[in-house]
């Protein structure tokens, strides 16, 4: 009696094993390169989707070196999502090694690029890739994101839609929330330093001046001027705090608020959401928490 009720017992692990297995193998697979933009995708995919990131939180993708089991990730994809705008330097190699039959997909296509200006001397030339630090390019992503879902799964469609309507609903409350905020610091101190230039788009949008040691990149060299130079603006301009980010060494950061007088604000997340666990575990966590950060450090 007790071999045959041990049987069945088998026999019924199987079967909910391998259910288990085929709802795994039934949903859509995609892999985005970095926690922000496969924020996205878990919002609007939904259930029906497994999504990857090969940048896990709080992990600079600037400096990120892939491993084989990225390549792998890629190869089992049907969908692989790309920042572009120069952010994944890495990421052509990674396709091309993997040989992903997967639709690639390019998040920031549509976005008007923020282009550095010649008063910027690290990176005169170049594409700021931070796009989604403004909320009018995030609802761009999301249609991107959206259209390629049903690219690949034209039966989800419909979820994709509406889950994306819902979230874009949720972007524009989010847009009302950060320009009143803004508006309510006076012009004169919206004025703040941070370790790299990742919140350009944020600036441009909502009429913040942002100064980094670095630029674009975290992988920037700061030289000594650079860091002369910031400190002298802090004191003529009177420039209010300084902030860390979660993705860069905060060393170099106290040092400035030190010698500038300026008070250290909180941490800000740029290129990378939270953990779980954090204050910025998705994209309207992140966004709402930097807004806090600004707030507090501007108005007192």
């Amino acid at each position: 009696m007790l071999r045959t009720w041990l049987g069945a017992l088998g026999a019924l692990i199987c079967i909910v094993t391998g259910a288990g297995s085929a709802e795994a193998q039934d949903k859509v697979g995609v892999v985005a390169t970095f926690s922000i933009l496969a924020d996205f995708a878990k919002n609007i995919g939904g259930d029906v989707v497994e999504v990857a990131s090969l940048v896990g939180p709080d992990s600079d993708a600037h400096a990120y070196s892939p491993s084989p089991a990225d390549g792998k990730r890629l190869a089992d994809a049907k969908l692989v999502l790309v920042n572009g705008l120069g952010f994944e330097g890495w990421i052509e190699r990674l396709v091309k090694a993997s040989g992903t039959k997967a639709l690639v997909v390019t998040a920031s296509r549509g976005i008007k690029p923020r282009q550095m200006t010649e008063e910027d001397e690290h990176d005169h030339g170049k594409t700021d890739p931070h796009a989604w630090q403004s909320v009018a390019n995030a609802k761009i992503y999301v249609a991107n994101v959206r259209d390629a879902l049903v690219k690949v799964d034209p039966a989800g469609k419909p979820a994709y839609e509406a889950n994306a309507a819902a979230y874009l609903a949720k972007l524009d409350q989010l847009e009302n929330d950060v320009k009143a905020t803004i508006a309510a610091i006076p012009t004169a101190r919206r004025k703040i330093i941070t370790t790299h230039d990742a919140f350009g788009y944020f600036g441009a949008a909502y009429r913040v001046q942002f100064i980094a040691p670095q630029g674009v990149s975290t992988e920037t060299e700061v030289s000594a001027r650079d860091v002369a130079k910031i400190i002298r603006q802090i004191r003529t301009q009177k420039i209010p705090a300084v902030f860390m980010e979660n993705v860069t060494d905060p060393r170099l950061m106290k040092r400035i608020a030190e010698e500038g007088g300026a008070k250290i604000g909180g941490k800000l997340y740029s290129d990378a959401l939270s953990g779980p666990d954090g204050p910025a575990a998705t994209y309207l966590d992140m966004m709402r928490s930097n807004l806090k950060e600004f707030q507090s450090a501007l108005t007192n």
